[in-house]
């Protein structure tokens, strides 16, 4: 006897597999949690090298791109004639080396301009601390003198207080000061190691911009490989939208940050603000987190103006709320658009969720990331709904009891009020 083979078997073996892989994954995540972050971790730590080249490429194509199309073309291209492979490999080099001197003009004018000056902010504060603190001091008496009720609630505080921090000092922080140490030697060897893996993945990000084409066309031919050509069109359309909305935000984030921290360091060197380069510095870096990055910025640089001169530090936060104003209505929507598509509410949830995973980077990405999934489900819902004939904008369903599973006619959740609405409105 002949045995006949159906692919519903191969199917069905394939749904088992991945089910049994799935129990598995979920075992470990439920029981093994511990053991499964750390494989993840060291995985990444491995592959990070990689991962640096991968973002480093992906964050210099504008720029190489740019480069190439707008200032080296013309000079390759003679007439209308089309450029021969050997032209395209000369033209690409250039770009790359161009892209890369760019770069490191940017590194050099941010080491010899912006690093000396951060470094001596840093040391006169540390060196004038005493003073601040004095200054600071006699400014509250000051304000407290005429104030009496309030300084005897202070003066109360800190009695209550100052006991319980000496023996937080004495029991808990000098002992573990061995420990901080520690600390203190394992972040400096992450930083080289850090600094040793951006090095290796810049020298990848060379080899990926200077095949890019390959590696793309290699991508699709998996893809169409894998599926047929209707799913793989929808496929690859979906993911140039994740590139649209990625990229977009990121780079137009770092130009809209970059531009707030060049405005900042004008603004307080216009306003005589104490270690303007210093506060610049830290509002242009926290503003690249959407919603939360202008107060994480504001709050520390205020702090620090406040022990210095309190008129500056008022001064200063109106200043930058108004820059943020500027940001948030004028600069950010001409750079940014409406590049993500959320609502305020989704904004901090993304910031909320991936910041707790991930930290400051989460806090970074996650606008962006949760705005692709975010599209991508409602494409997919739209689809689905324009499959089924059913319309898509989302007002049609606010008002829904039910649909008729015949004629499709939306019925509303109150008809008695509904047909109360419409007899007034003929009346009428």
């Amino acid at each position: 006897m002949k045995f006949r083979w159906d692919k519903k078997y191969l199917y069905w073996g394939i749904t088992a597999l991945l089910v049994i892989g799935a129990s598995i994954c979920l075992f470990f995540l439920m029981f093994r949690g511990a053991n499964f972050k750390d494989g993840v971790a060291q995985i990444i730590s491995i592959a990070m090298p990689i991962i640096d080249g991968l973002v480093l490429a992906y964050l210099l194509t504008p720029v190489l791109n740019f480069i190439e199309k707008q200032a080296l073309r013309h000079v390759f291209k003679k007439g209308r004639q089309a450029l021969t492979d050997k032209q395209k490999k000369y033209l690409r080099m250039s770009a790359i080396v161009l892209t890369l001197l760019f770069v490191v003009l940017i590194i050099y004018a941010f080491s010899s301009v912006v690093l000396p000056q951060l470094f001596k902010s840093i040391q006169s504060i540390v060196f004038q601390f005493p003073v601040y603190v004095n200054n600071l001091t006699a400014w509250l008496q000051k304000v407290l003198a005429d104030n009496p009720e309030v300084e005897s609630y202070i003066n109360d505080l800190i009695n209550t207080y100052t006991p319980e921090l000496r023996s937080w000092m004495n029991d808990t922080l000098l002992p573990q000061m061995n420990a901080v140490l520690k600390v203190v030697s394992n972040y400096a060897f992450n930083v080289l190691k850090a600094l040793w893996n951006m090095i290796i993945g810049l020298i990848m990000s060379v080899y990926i911009m200077g095949s890019k084409e390959k590696f793309i066309g290699q991508a699709k031919k998996a893809i169409y490989s894998a599926m047929d050509i209707k799913r793989a069109n929808s496929f690859i359309e979906d993911i140039r939208f994740v590139h649209r909305t990625f990229g977009g935000f990121i780079s137009g984030k770092l130009l809209d940050s970059l531009l707030i921290g060049i405005l900042c360091f004008a603004g307080t060197s216009i306003m005589g603000t104490p270690y303007p380069v210093l506060i610049s510095v830290i509002i242009g870096v926290t503003n690249i987190v959407p919603f939360f990055g202008p107060y994480l910025g504001a709050i520390p640089s205020a702090l620090l103006i406040l022990m210095i001169d309190p008129i500056q530090c008022l001064y200063f936060l109106i200043f930058i709320l108004v820059l943020q104003q500027f940001d948030g209505n004028i600069l950010g929507p001409k750079i940014l658009g409406d590049s993500t598509g959320l609502s305020s509410f989704w904004v901090i949830f993304s910031i909320t969720i991936f910041g707790g995973f991930m930290g400051v980077p989460g806090m970074v990405i996650g606008v962006p990331t949760f705005a692709v999934i975010y599209a991508l489900c409602r494409r997919w819902i739209n689809r689905n709904l324009a499959k089924k004939k059913l319309p898509t904008e989302t007002e049609e369903y606010k008002e829904l009891g039910r649909i008729d599973e015949t004629s499709k006619e939306f019925i509303p959740c109150h008809p008695a009020e509904e047909s109360e609405e419409k007899q007034s409105k003929e009346d009428k």
